[in-house]
């Protein structure tokens, strides 16, 4: 895979390290499906993709990977293939399931630099967290995009800064007796006030930048560390 462009802002070291960084990514929707992309297309060979979902016609309007001719087929299969197309170097290994609280161990079977979080249960991502710290994996939880319209007020903070966030809120609830590893916890979340709206409503911009913003934050704490 030709990374010339990218290697000519942070050198031909950083590249390397990025090459052999392994992550997981948990949920391949609107914020996942951009991590992943923007991950391999900066440089990232080994990543581990967990979704237990098909592709359904509501999924158009937000996720990368989704067309008219793909429908009903397996997010993760159909991610890998694209992977593959991108870099046919890449290790893509894949969860086909719905991940709970009772399979979650399955996640840990291979060495991992960093967990990215972007699924939509509560106690997972409770749960996940409380994993990674213990096992000493990087975690960036994404928090809710759903109902939000304005990109800009997307940010990278810690969990007990989170504000104006229905899922953090809930997140945070499940950490009051956790304070510490709440103030570590790394997440992506909006800063505005969510639409009242009586579905999860989304658009194809807002979930992509928390993303990207993920990506961000992997590639810039590798490259620095």
């Amino acid at each position: 895979m030709n990374l010339t462009r990218l290697e000519s802002l942070i050198g031909q070291e950083s590249i390397e390290k990025i090459k052999k960084t392994k992550v997981l990514v948990l949920g391949l929707g609107g914020v996942g499906g951009y991590v992943v992309e923007s991950l391999v297309r900066s440089g990232i060979e080994n990543i581990t993709l967990v979704d237990g979902d098909t592709i359904k016609p509501s999924n158009i309007n937000r996720q990368i990977i989704v067309t008219s001719k793909n429908m009903n087929k397996y997010k993760t299969r159909e991610w890998k293939k694209r992977i593959k197309l991108i870099n046919k170097n890449a290790i893509v290994n894949i969860i086909n399931v719905h991940i709970t609280l009772d399979n979650i161990e399955c996640l840990f079977g291979k060495e991992l630099d960093y967990v990215v979080d972007a699924c939509d249960s509560t106690l997972v991502k409770v749960k996940l967290i409380k994993e990674c710290a213990s096992r000493g994996i990087k975690i960036i939880s994404s928090m809710g995009t759903a109902n939000k319209l304005d990109p800009t007020q997307i940010k990278i903070t810690t969990l007990d800064k989170t504000d104006t966030d229905p899922l953090a809120k809930k997140v945070r609830k499940e950490f009051s007796k956790d304070k510490e590893l709440m103030k570590k916890v790394v997440v992506v979340t909006s800063t505005e006030k969510p639409v009242n709206n009586t579905m999860l409503g989304s658009t194809a911009y807002v979930p992509a930048t928390a993303g990207l913003f993920i990506t961000s934050h992997i590639i810039k704490d590798i490259t620095e560390s």
